[in-house]
């Protein structure tokens, strides 16, 4: 059975940093693509940034890069979010989503996620 679950949400103050942890199982997640996103409360699923199997990092809005960087342990078939100098406006539910296939999970609905983690930026 395939299964994401996410951890390392929690409050932060503006400018801190959160490490989000995707573990997997069911199945390898180092030959898929397995992509990060946020949804806030009130606006549309954004995509944050994606790890191909090759493990190129592949960013779905320019404005995420130099702020979040995403990584990968096979040995732990874990993914994560590395988020620094975090603003009020990165405040959401963070989930990892992969298709099961070697491309980034698009616009449209995934086959498989997790059930998100919250993430909450505040002073």
């Amino acid at each position: 059975q395939v299964q994401l679950v996410e951890s390392g949400g929690g409050l932060v103050q503006p400018g801190g940093s959160l490490r989000l942890s995707c573990a997997a199982s069911g199945f390898a997640l180092g030959n898929y693509a397995i992509g990060w996103f946020r949804q806030a409360p009130g606006k549309e699923r954004e995509g944050v940034v994606c790890i191909t199997p090759s493990g190129r990092s592949v960013y779905y809005v320019d404005s995420m890069k130099g702020r979040f960087t995403i990584s990968r342990d096979n040995a732990k078939n874990t993914v994560y979010l590395q988020m620094n100098s975090l603003k009020p406006e990165d405040t959401a539910v963070y989930y990892c989503a992969t298709d099961r296939n070697i491309l980034c999970p698009g616009a449209g609905p995934v086959r498989y996620r997790g059930q998100g983690t919250q993430v909450t930026v505040s002073s």
